[in-house]
């Protein structure tokens, strides 16, 4: 039986995301932190932290933290956790300054670490958030640039080292030893493609070695979307057939385990909620076109523009061409 991981928020793969410049976001953040979108009304029932985190709830699982008290030694910190519920705050730059967004995930640790766990977590988030910064300085560099299979590398070990300088040993391969896994792998996998010397039968061998020397997890890892498709195609034919969402979820956890189907059942609900909102929208677009008919051309791009804010973020605006006629 498959489980399906849990969604990561991070900025994708090392080695990748260096090679498409994934850190642009960090200079634009410090530089104009001023634009910044308020957060929601602190206090409102169930208001996320950011318009864009609407119907989410903070990655990581911290529960998994060994109850400790004062007149305990500290416990082990779960790195992978702690480095996913930082990501997760930090996808919210462009909506909220770097400084709001530490006070945010500073406070999230308030509530849900135990007092003696507290320092240590907090120490570890001014680390990644230095770590993060000091990227920025590592992508200028003009020997990093490149797309072929030896810069990615070479963007790859500069990372590694450059994390060093922040992070334990233990603390590095618990925030990131899933992560240099993935990216070693697709950075062998870049070399036998990019290989001008190897067939293409060769190439075909080299690439079975490759998937038959995966771990399990990365392999779990890079077999959960073809699982999801198959998943997927098999709810839309029992859906065909009559069957309701319960039955959905008893098909999703027999195939994988409830707390997968639990989150597919989740994105379910998050697409046809978009899906309602998306044709609300529209029709009222029709209705406000219609309306400003014969108005100047800016005065309706004005009132399309006030429509759109008043229902979508800034990121959701982004998306909504797609569905515009």
């Amino acid at each position: 039986m498959l489980k399906l991981p849990a969604p990561r928020l991070v900025w994708g793969s090392a080695a990748l995301a260096l090679a498409a410049a994934a850190w642009f976001w960090w200079p634009h953040a410090v530089t104009t932190t001023r634009q910044a979108a308020p957060a929601l009304a602190p206090g409102a029932a169930g208001a996320p932290f950011v318009h864009s985190m609407q119907d989410t709830v903070p990655d990581g699982n911290l529960r998994a933290l060994p109850g400790a008290g004062p007149a305990l030694a500290i416990g082990p910190l779960p790195y992978a956790e702690l480095k996913r519920l930082f990501d997760y705050y930090l996808s919210a730059v462009g909506e909220q300054t770097i400084e709001a967004i530490t006070q945010e995930i500073a406070g999230d640790l308030d509530r849900r670490l135990a007092p003696d766990q507290l320092p240590a977590a907090k120490r570890l988030l001014a680390l990644y958030l230095q770590f993060k910064l000091a990227l920025v300085d590592l992508e200028k560099k003009p020997e990093l640039a490149g797309t072929d299979v030896k810069a990615v590398r070479q963007r790859l070990l500069a990372m590694q080292d450059l994390r060093s300088q922040f992070f334990s040993a233990e603390e590095t391969q618990g925030m990131f030893g899933f992560e240099d896994d993935y990216d070693q792998d697709a950075v062998a996998r870049l070399e036998v493609s990019q290989n001008p010397a190897l067939s293409a039968k060769q190439k075909a061998e080299q690439l079975a070695a490759l998937d038959a020397s995966q771990s399990a997890v990365l392999r779990e890892e890079r077999e959960a979307p073809r699982v999801v498709l198959k998943l997927e195609e098999m709810a839309q034919t029992l859906r065909a057939q009559g069957a309701s969402e319960d039955d959905i979820y008893r098909m999703r956890s027999k195939e994988m385990n409830p707390e997968a189907a639990a989150r597919l059942a989740e994105v379910d609900r998050e697409e046809s909620a978009w899906k309602s909102r998306i044709a609300s929208y529209l029709n009222e677009r029709s209705k406000l076109l219609q309306a400003q008919a014969d108005a100047p051309p800016a005065q309706r791009e004005e009132a399309l523009s006030q429509l759109q804010q008043s229902q979508f973020s800034p990121d959701e605006r982004r998306r909504l061409a797609a569905y515009e006629p």
